[in-house]
């Protein structure tokens, strides 16, 4: 109970055919349906100018022909939201038919494409990771209606020229999982796999332009804690990091212990050493039990029932970190326990 809690953020809602849902509260939106956060994307083109996709019925329209556009805000690994519908008159077919795209940090593209009832190759899919990984399904509406994307991004990892982490791509489509942890392989592009490079730490959201005018609507992101391997605690961690953390953990109880009295005290100091040892906190926890066990003995039997519960929770305690050996061997305060609890039949 005392390991630091996680942050609250309230759920937001799902969408329907007629309205978009409600992003949760810690989301970053980059695009609701107002022109004003139309402000926040601009035409993919140094120098920057305005972009010329509209604002229409609520949705971001593409303008065949205007070209990408890209956010003014650079993101890196995180949680994308991003609703989309071909047009609902379908002319062309195979990679001509409700083309866009949504490329993370502007480098590797997750497909936009109408393929309902409408077949191309298989990596330039709809819900693939364009010219990596074709889609576990195809898990499309018809044309016209909404299509949803929630995808998990995760960029390369590079330290001193070798790899650590490919990046990976973790895709629903329609709630339905499209990618499963899908390494990036460099990114990926038209015949551009299989080419691990480094990327940014952060860079521009982009939705393409490929002639066909997709209407995008919802479309938010939040931001992923650090892994592991770029020097945060999240996913797959080594040894040293998880003893990293471990210690850090311990530390803060501590020092929350510190703040404490009696029992309080001694079960947050009891409980650090699960985490990390540490001989001073051993040494304190070991003399405040016996302290403990010293009060315990001289109360009357009378008063022995009023004291059972701390007893036992006491005891169950101290039957952990014996049994796991975060107290030595020698130790020898569970016996003395045990018999207290012998003493007044508690055990049966």
């Amino acid at each position: 109970m005392n390991r630091p809690q996680p942050p609250i953020v309230t759920p937001g809602t799902f969408s329907t055919p007629e309205q978009p849902g409600r992003p949760p509260s810690d989301a970053r939106v980059l695009f609701d349906g107002t022109p004003a956060t139309l402000d926040k994307w601009e035409a993919d083109k140094n120098p920057p100018e305005p972009t010329k996709w509209v604002v229409k019925d609520g949705t971001l329209q593409c303008v065949p022909g205007s070209g990408y556009i890209r956010t003014k805000e650079e993101i890196g690994d995180c949680q994308l939201h991003v609703e989309w519908s071909a047009p609902s008159k379908v002319e062309g077919h195979s990679q001509g038919r409700g083309n866009s795209g949504v490329f993370l940090m502007g480098q590797t593209e997750i497909q936009v494409l109408d393929n309902y009832e409408n077949p191309t190759y298989a990596d330039g899919t709809a819900g693939s990771v364009y010219g990596v990984n074709p889609p576990h399904a195809n898990a499309l509406r018809k044309p016209g209606e909404w299509q949803v994307y929630d995808i998990i991004f995760r960029r390369p990892i590079f330290k001193d020229g070798k790899m650590l982490d490919s990046g990976r791509y973790t895709v629903m489509l329609n709630n339905v999982v499209v990618q499963d942890s899908t390494p990036l392989e460099g990114g990926g592009g038209h015949k551009g796999r299989s080419h691990d490079r480094p990327m940014p730490d952060k860079g521009p959201l982009k939705l393409q332009d490929h002639g066909n005018p997709v209407r995008y609507r919802n479309i938010w992101y939040r931001p992923l804690p650090a892994r592991a391997v770029d020097g945060g605690d999240m996913g797959e961690m080594t040894p040293e990091a998880a003893t990293a953390k471990k210690q850090q953990t311990a530390k803060m109880i501590r020092e929350d212990a510190a703040k404490l009295q009696g029992l309080p005290k001694l079960r947050r100091q009891m409980e650090s050493l699960c985490y990390a040892p540490d001989t001073a906190t051993l040494a304190d926890s070991e003399a405040g039990i016996n302290a403990w066990i010293t009060a315990v003995k001289q109360v009357p039997a009378t008063g022995m029932e009023a004291k059972k519960g701390e007893i036992m929770q006491m005891r169950e305690a101290v039957d952990y970190m014996t049994h796991f050996k975060f107290f030595p061997a020698e130790f020898t305060a569970k016996a003395q326990i045990d018999k207290i609890v012998e003493g007044n039949g508690w055990n049966k």
